[in-house]
């Protein structure tokens, strides 16, 4: 039976390792460092105090951000296991917690390859002759156009209160065709489902084969938009009123400070950029060699990431000061965040410079090399944690897993072609807001770092550390990790629910009931597992109920002993075998 075992586990294919540390490095750069660094960040910073929004956001860096970065990479690096099968080794009673990141990540490949389809679109109309969203001389305009790109009315349009932007109109009657409501759905955008298609099969080829082609990947996807988004700074600071975007960008107001919103937009920040909560890191972390300086690895990609925030603020928004000193108007009129600055404001400015196809050509690859390297991580670890779990049946030879893979495509492809209708830009806001949102980020923080911290210790993890690095990391990871983390995580999920205000649309759109009801649904779909999966392990094991929980809560028995851990087994199986020589004596003599 044994040598029936060891035949089935020698047919399985190997899992697999990074072919060197950069495309480890590559790889989380290219994952943590996304759109959210671009279009969300510098609003958030001009939004809530400027400079002084630096406070709160280095505070989560150091309370939440890069211990539960470090963590997650800690516990991938060791078990080398995918994001459930860690906690089978670890810490079975955190088992939905890996479930529940698996499924946020799950959601988000739905709805965050919609924006990269946007993008391919608006990539394909930079290369017309003149720029689709810079004038109102288009079938779809309106009379209350303004075209922004000419001289004269382009200053006081904002004064006309019928007025609409070319680059709007542009947006919402061309490319969205967007209907009155998500109650009517309408008919299919054709250009933005083939664009849809073409950016799911690149993904599809970037991951098939694991971090064979992984790793080969980002060595392009991660670095070019580096590249664009230094062209873009660099002409962005050369532009009349750049100077003035800027100062707004980083003018500190510390009353601000005061307000409980600027810390809770900070932490949601915090934890959509550092990729943590739902198991990234741990899956990532898991095709490192076991001696990897993981310590050192976190500490630098965290810094980059907070330092590519930035530097991408200065881009944003001297971009953001130019179009405010051509309008004659101020910066708040024309600043905005998300699918806004994307699709709306930065087209708009782009519009308005000399050679605009160049520059919006520039901007649009960015932004798709910058979405790519999330989305097709988020597959890869998807893929990753299903495949450690169902080894057996998805590492045999044949093309299982190119399979799995395809279907995991298919299914999300057919969610997102609700997306790409008329009322498709209704239903990714739900997605967006609902299911792949900070509060269950927050949610899943608090568990993560109760049962790592608390349940398996973090005199554990410190051994652990040490043993793979040769480096006992700082005091400071042991305050995070068993106080400081899960406190403010909890406060923070607390105060997300409390101060909830329901989804609308442009300021004014208000979602019927049925809707609020399903994006709720969505989001406590991967909160309750975390509890769900707990007791339901509690319910159905073996023995008493102290017997299953201490089992649940007992790390598994083929873990990777640590150099502290090997004397202790040995001195334990030494006493062992004595007491049996002893009583094989005594059986002897009688």
């Amino acid at each position: 039976m044994t040598q029936e075992k060891r035949e089935k586990k020698e047919e399985l294919e190997e899992r697999g390792h990074w072919a060197g540390k950069a495309e480890y490095l590559l790889a989380v750069a290219g994952n943590v460092v996304g759109l959210g660094n671009v279009w969300r960040f510098p609003y958030l910073c001009y939004k809530n105090g400027g400079g002084a929004f630096l406070v709160p956001y280095l505070v989560f860096v150091v309370t939440c951000g890069v211990p539960l970065f470090f963590l997650e990479t800690v516990m991938g690096q060791y078990t080398q296991e995918g994001a459930i099968t860690t906690w089978h080794k670890l810490c079975p009673l955190g088992e939905g917690i890996g479930y529940a990141g698996q499924l946020i990540l799950f959601y988000s490949s739905m709805c965050y390859i919609v924006i990269l389809a946007w993008a391919l679109l608006y990539l394909c109309f930079s290369f017309s002759s003149e720029l689709p969203w810079a004038t109102c001389t288009n079938i779809w305009n309106t009379e209350n156009c303004v075209d922004i790109s000419g001289n004269n009315n382009t200053f006081h349009w904002t004064e006309q209160s019928n007025s609409t932007s070319a680059a709007i109109e542009f947006w919402e009657r061309r490319v969205l065709t967007i209907s009155t409501g998500i109650e009517e759905v309408g008919s299919v955008r054709w250009e933005i489902l083939l664009c849809l298609i073409a950016v799911w099969v690149a993904c599809y080829f970037c991951v098939w084969k694991g971090v064979k082609s992984t790793g080969k990947v980002v060595y392009f996807t991660a670095t070019f938009p580096y590249v664009m988004l230094l062209v873009l700074l660099i002409r962005g600071l050369t532009l009349p009123g750049a100077l003035q975007g800027v100062v707004y960008y980083l003018y500190p107001e510390p009353a601000k400070l005061l307000q409980p919103q600027v810390w809770m937009e900070a932490i949601s920040q915090i934890m959509f950029s550092f990729s943590v909560g739902v198991g990234t890191l741990t899956v990532l972390g898991s095709y490192n060699p076991y001696n990897n300086n993981c310590n050192r690895d976190c500490l630098r990609l965290c810094v980059l990431n907070s330092c590519t925030s930035m530097v991408a603020g200065f881009a944003v928004f001297s971009m953001l000061g130019f179009m405010a000193h051509k309008q004659n108007v101020p910066i708040e009129v024309v600043a905005e965040s998300g699918p806004g600055l994307a699709f709306i404001a930065y087209p708009q400015a782009v519009a308005m410079m000399p050679l605009p196809q160049l520059w919006a050509v520039c901007f649009f690859i960015m932004i798709i090399l910058l979405g790519l390297d999330t989305q097709f991580v988020m597959m890869e670890v998807v893929m990753t944690s299903v495949t450690d779990l169902l080894p057996q049946l998805l590492r045999r030879p044949g093309g299982r897993r190119e399979l799995c893979l395809l279907l995991y495509c298919i299914i999300c492809f057919c969610a997102g072609v609700l997306m790409v209708t008329e009322g498709g830009m209704y239903v990714f806001q739900i997605f967006d807001y609902y299911a792949c949102n900070g509060t269950c980020l927050l949610f899943l923080s608090v568990f993560l770092s109760l049962a790592m911290g608390w349940v398996f210790g973090t005199e554990n993890l410190y051994d652990i550390v040490e043993d793979m690095t040769g480096v006992r990391p700082s005091p400071i990871f042991w305050v995070c990790w068993k106080y400081l983390t899960p406190i403010v995580s909890l406060i923070f999920f607390i105060c997300s629910i409390v101060d909830y205000q329901p989804l609308t649309f442009n300021r004014w759109y208000v979602y019927p009931t049925w809707a609020y009801v399903l994006g709720w649904m969505m989001s406590f779909s991967s909160i309750l597992l975390v509890p769900g999966l707990a007791l339901f392990r509690l319910m159905t094991g073996k023995g008493t109920f102290r017997e299953r929980w201490l089992h649940l809560c007992s790390p598994a028995g083929d873990l990777t002993l640590t150099r502290k851990q090997k004397p202790e087994v040995q001195s334990l199986t030494l006493g062992t075998e004595g007491k049996y020589f002893v009583v094989m004596e005594n059986q002897i003599q009688h």
